[in-house]
């Protein structure tokens, strides 16, 4: 951790306040024209093969977080603490999603409180990539809530979490591997083999923050006791290894039951139950989701600048007992 501490602090809080206050744009979004890349890449890289999308994911997601290592880099070099708190304002701001995910499940929540499920179906899909006409009103809700702690995890605890292991490299090199993921690594019969390595990557890089997003959805919600609860005990039921820990911790702070059938483009699975003690999900729960996220999101902004002043006192100190 070779930056600034203080130069973090300041461009992290200022790029999440930016996200707070502006959301995403609707045009020109770094994250969107990274997806456009990756889109082209993949159309001249593209074979039913697992080399070939390990090629595919090493140049999209290794590009993006060797280009923003460059730029770090030259910034360090010109020794402008202003300019180190521009770039990670910048960054943090581009690769955080929380204002985004909020207006999209209270939009949702809005529709099905005023008993439009049309409305809901129609908006669903910019939020997760379920069928949307294979679900009811409750369906939607609980689809919602689900997204609501899954992208808690992957829209803003995990890029803080790599931001303060990574600085601006960690922050864009996290949502390019996530990006990626989600553009490939579903099992559908293109990707099935071509997006592996993208989905394996996710997987790893996920990890930390969907445990430190299921650990600050336990402090910050409103039940502590049904959240360690519920997330000790079906974490590990569900069938993804960065999912299962958010949303178990999700249903049992909020004491609602996640999980059960799904449907993805005509594919159903069947997933174990969440919180089987619980009672189902009700629109009004979505508000209650995004103001839980909004809770963890803060929390996560604190830890991620803590974590980053230990991490360079720690490499401060190495140094100096090595220079005796």
């Amino acid at each position: 951790m070779r930056a600034d501490p203080i130069g973090f602090a300041c461009g992290a809080a200022l790029g999440f306040l930016g996200d707070r206050v502006l959301g995403d744009p609707r045009r020109g979004h770094p994250v969107a024209a990274f997806g456009r890349a990756a889109h082209a890449v993949e159309q001249r890289l593209w074979r039913d093969d697992r080399g070939r999308g390990a090629l595919h994911t090493l140049v999209c997601a290794g590009g993006a977080a060797a280009g923003a290592a460059l730029l770090a880099r030259a910034v360090r070099a010109s020794r402008s603490r202003t300019a180190d708190v521009a770039l990670t304002a910048a960054a943090t701001w581009a690769v955080l999603g929380g204002t985004s995910l909020g207006r999209e499940a209270r939009a949702i929540g809005g529709a099905l409180a005023a008993g439009d499920v049309e409305v809901a179906r129609e908006r669903l899909p910019h939020l997760c990539g379920r069928d949307p006409q294979a679900l009811d009103g409750q369906q939607i809700a609980r689809a919602v809530v689900e997204s609501v702690a899954e992208n808690t995890s992957d829209a803003v605890v995990g890029a803080l979490v790599w931001g303060a292991l990574g600085g601006v490299p960690g922050l864009v090199g996290f949502r390019a591997v996530n990006t990626l993921d989600a553009m490939v690594g579903h099992k559908s019969a293109r990707y099935r083999r071509f997006g592996w390595a993208s989905a394996r990557l996710d997987d790893v890089a996920g990890w930390p923050g969907a445990r430190l997003t299921a650990a600050l959805a336990v402090l910050a919600g409103p039940d502590p006791r049904g959240a360690w609860r519920v997330a000790r005990r079906d974490a590990s039921r569900h069938p993804s290894p960065n999912a299962g820990p958010v949303e178990a911790a999700f249903a049992g702070a909020l004491g609602v039951r996640l999980g059960g059938t799904l449907a993805y483009a005509g594919r159903v699975e069947h997933r174990p139950v969440l919180g089987a003690e619980n009672r189902p999900v009700r629109t009004d729960d979505i508000e209650r989701a995004v103001r839980l996220s909004r809770r963890v999101s803060l929390l996560a902004l604190g830890t991620a600048v803590a974590a980053r002043a230990v991490g360079s006192l720690l490499t401060t100190a190495r140094t100096a007992r090595r220079s005796r």
